[in-house]
């Protein structure tokens, strides 16, 4: 697929206005169709939303044409567009006098209520008309839920300069220009340049350097504060289709570019990426995982989720439409599949996100690595507390136990305690206190861990709460100073607890 067929931006402006001017933006899509609709859209059910665009407004004919990508009257994409610029641009085609969608524009709401559009191959949008299935080498999707995913766990603070790796049709980039001064992207694919610059144009965003090459071949030895990729990750025996298979063997693509990363971060700064990993026999994964870390970077790694080999191969052959080929052919591609896991002793793979740091104190020896399985549900946007995370490991390597319990802390916002046992009971078998934002951890604590946590509120140091506490409970004040920091230092590591200094 070549690029020239692909629309002009410069007059992308023009469309914007029509655009926004016709409420085809993510709250007109959900006034005018409905949650049911709109949320059977987002599954690639296209058939409610049909049913609610029978109007003639601009927005009916805007949902119909890019959307739902049925042909229009010409007469009615006039009314709702700057249609003789859109044709000549090649954002829509005329045959007759009827008028379709030569690409897929897709309203986005932005973080801070920005009204975006992102711009993919016609049948590739994710939730989209047609949905994923039998694509074509080179093609371009829309923004699905791993693109959302890597958007929402993304560290915001404002930075100098930003590479997208990997960037497909933009969204990532988009997310960037709102707090980057320069922002990098990157893609093997000419064609995902192609769109992610309009992409860019048409949500009203600064443009990007774009470059074409693999990985971090682009950008040469250039460092940047913020790295962000949702790479071609899937672990596959071939690389048969771009924007999912890295060509690399195994995990090695994902392995190549965590391992790289560290060498283009400006220090304090942030890479995230989603990745997939492999389970071998007779290797734990999370030895795996740490062998991938950077020595010059901290590293935070959460599993979301673990498929046994047959589960991830249907996963992807389902992906790709070959479970609508020829049995014979399915099959094949099947048992592919399962040999190259065979072959690598693969008896599951991984799903996550990866965060590194560049940081002074892994340079020196003295990394915080912290890899985790978390399959619960979470609170998106996680990027602040991503932040707060390594914020959190930076203190506690710096304080031992007896400057821990000489600091203040504070229980942190929305942590609610449970008391679990049995029904009548005089006593709880054990306490829990639970997170309602965020990572939304829970954590068994003992009477102690519990007491401390609900009077913790800034005015008195640790040591002088355990005091209280050991006597108010009869017991050794010198014992429970001595046994209780451990438990202080986990509440603190999961973001129960929040240090405040020594002011009160």
């Amino acid at each position: 697929m070549s690029t020239t067929s692909l629309p002009a931006p410069d007059r992308s402006p023009r469309l914007r206005e029509a655009l926004l001017a016709a409420a085809f933006t993510a709250d007109g899509l959900l006034d005018l169709l409905g949650a049911p609709a709109y949320a059977a859209l987002a599954r690639s059910e296209t058939v409610p939303a049909l049913r609610a665009t029978h109007g003639d407004s601009p927005l009916d004919t805007l949902v119909r044409l890019f959307l739902l990508q049925r042909p229009v009257p010409y007469e009615r994409a006039r009314a709702a567009l700057p249609l003789d610029e859109c044709v000549e641009d090649g954002w829509v085609i005329r045959a007759g006098e009827e008028v379709r969608a030569a690409v897929d524009v897709r309203p986005y709401g932005g973080p801070e209520g920005q009204d975006w559009f992102i711009v993919s191959d016609l049948g590739c949008a994710v939730g989209g008309a047609g949905g994923i299935g039998s694509h074509e080498e080179g093609v371009v999707l829309g923004v699905g839920g791993a693109s959302s995913t890597l958007a929402g766990i993304t560290v915001r603070t404002p930075v100098a300069s930003a590479l997208d790796l990997g960037t497909g049709s933009g969204i990532q980039a988009l997310h960037a220009a709102q707090h980057a001064i320069r922002v990098t992207a990157t893609d093997l694919n000419p064609r995902a340049l192609a769109f992610a610059r309009l992409t860019l144009a048409l949500s009203g965003a600064a443009p990007a350097d774009l470059r074409e090459g693999s990985l971090f071949e682009p950008v040469g030895t250039e460092t940047y504060d913020l790295i962000v990729s949702n790479p071609p990750f899937v672990i596959s025996p071939g690389a048969r289709l771009a924007y999912r298979d890295g060509g690399m063997g195994g995990d090695d693509l994902c392995r190549t570019l965590v391992q790289q990363a560290g060498d283009r971060l400006n220090e304090g700064g942030y890479a995230h990426f989603l990745a997939n990993w492999q389970h071998v026999e007779g290797e734990e994964w999370q030895d795996r995982l740490r062998s991938w870390v950077p020595r010059d970077c901290d590293a935070w790694v959460v599993q979301r989720e673990v498929q046994d080999v047959t589960q991830y191969a249907e996963l992807w052959l389902r992906d790709s439409g070959d479970h609508r080929t020829d049995p014979a052919e399915y099959a094949a591609r099947y048992d592919a599949w399962l040999d190259e896991f065979e072959v690598r002793k693969t008896k599951g793979v991984g799903f996550g996100w990866i965060t590194l740091r560049k940081s002074a104190a892994a340079a020196d020896g003295n990394p915080s690595v912290v890899i985790e399985e978390w399959p619960h549900p979470v609170e998106q946007p996680l990027g602040a507390a991503v932040e707060a995370h390594f914020a959190r490991q930076d203190y506690l390597r710096t304080h031992d136990d007896a400057a821990l319990l000489a600091d203040h802390f504070t229980l942190a916002p929305e942590v609610m305690q449970e008391q679990v046992g049995l029904p009548g009971a005089e006593d709880p078998e054990h306490v829990v206190l639970r997170q309602n934002r965020g990572m939304r951890r829970a954590t068994k604590v003992d009477a102690v861990g519990a007491g401390f946590a609900g009077v913790c509120d800034g005015t008195l140091p640790a040591g002088r709460i355990l005091d209280a506490i050991a006597q108010l409970m009869n017991e050794d004040p010198v014992l429970l100073r001595d046994r209780t920091p451990q438990a202080i230092r986990l509440l603190v590591e999961e973001g129960f607890l929040d240090p405040v200094g020594e002011a009160g």
